[in-house]
């Protein structure tokens, strides 16, 4: 007696393939972000290998493409990759983000550490990325995407990787302790050396990290007080393409500063110099206003109304004008005298002594 029985379920039968016909190129949509960005970035990074070529040495191990760097660093910008050890591993296993990248199916993903490596050292060395920043910004001007007629300026803070909690005064570090022999620490000191005359302007900080005192302590981000960076940008106002930027200490006063470079090294590199400038009050400073008007830049800024104080110290509504002596009294009953010297050709500055001055 024989019996059969009909398999419904499933099979145990290795039914995989051993061959593929597989081609990277057609399985990328002709409208995907990556497909209509390439042909601008091949452009842009076309003598990427030339700029840094004498900072990689003839012998050794072979070093990661800085291409493929820069195209995975493009790729988390793109989509929002912010860690670049999430990066290598979406990379890895996007085929879109290999077909950018220009990786085969079976090539390696350079590791997550690379990328430090090569910002700190090689890219840091030779400007590399701001190469590339302003070759993007040479394409938008070719394509009639910067008119040149009006920039704005802004800055938003980005948090320094230094620990709020572990602030000190300056006069309480000790800077040649060698735990404090970093990197950031080396670049903060150079930094003073360079400085050769103290700028009266600018106020020395209260306080300074001794892991990173190139930041600067400030509650701009998130009213929550930490250290810091401003991240400057000057925008052409048409089509709001970015066509500089300035790190600086997360002050007001350095970030005022930074437009002046920024504008100087527009007009520098792309002979582009704006009519009007566009600003938020923190830039209405009578200076910076007055700074602008002599570059004839018409600025299109509040004006920072800075007699009113809200920091302890006395506002200006709080002195009282002696017409019969021609001082200026404070509210704690001390005389402000002037030298008589005019200063900017429109003001008096009027001073008192410093033992006698005290506190509201």
């Amino acid at each position: 007696m024989t019996l059969e029985a009909d398999h419904d379920g499933p099979t145990d039968l290795d039914q995989t393939s051993l061959f593929y016909e597989f081609r990277l190129e057609d399985r990328i949509p002709k409208r995907h972000l990556l497909r209509r960005i390439n042909v601008f970035v091949a452009a842009v990074l076309a003598d990427v290998h030339e700029q840094l070529q004498p900072y990689y040495s003839e012998i050794g191990r072979p070093s990661v493409d800085p291409e493929l760097m820069i195209r995975m660093l493009i790729v988390g910008y793109c989509y929002g990759l912010r860690s670049e050890r999430r990066l290598t591993q979406e990379v890895e296993l996007h085929l879109a983000y290999r077909w950018f990248c220009r990786l085969d199916l079976d090539d390696k993903v350079p590791h997550h550490s690379t990328f430090s490596e090569n910002r700190l050292h090689r890219f840091r060395a030779s400007d590399v990325l701001r190469h590339v920043f302003e070759r993007i910004v040479a394409a938008c001007m070719t394509a009639g995407l910067v008119r040149g007629e009006g920039f704005a300026v802004d800055a938003s803070v980005m948090e320094a990787n230094a620990s709020r909690y572990h602030g000190k005064t300056p006069d309480e570090i000790t800077w040649a302790e060698p735990e404090r022999q970093t990197r950031a620490v080396k670049e903060y000191l150079a930094g003073l050396d360079a400085d050769a005359e103290p700028n009266p302007d600018r106020r020395p900080p209260k306080v300074i990290s001794p892991s990173d005192p190139c930041s600067a302590w400030t509650a701009k981000a998130n009213k929550r007080v930490q250290f810091g960076y401003g991240l400057n940008y000057l925008i052409d106002i048409e089509n709001a393409v970015i066509v500089d930027v300035e790190p600086t200490p997360a002050r007001t006063y350095d970030e005022v500063e930074s437009t002046k470079t920024m504008l100087d090294r527009t007009e520098r590199r792309f002979l582009l110099k704006p009519k009007r400038l566009a600003a938020d009050t923190a830039y209405g400073t009578g200076r910076f206003l007055g700074w602008l008007v002599g570059r004839g830049i018409a600025p299109h800024i509040p004006v920072r109304d800075a007699s009113e104080r809200d920091d302890g110290t006395f506002s200006r509504s709080d002195f009282r004008w002696d017409q019969r002596r021609g001082v200026y009294v404070c509210p704690n009953d001390k005389v402000l005298h002037t030298t008589g010297t005019v200063h900017d050709g429109t003001m008096l500055r009027y001073r008192a002594s410093k033992l006698s001055v005290r506190s509201r």
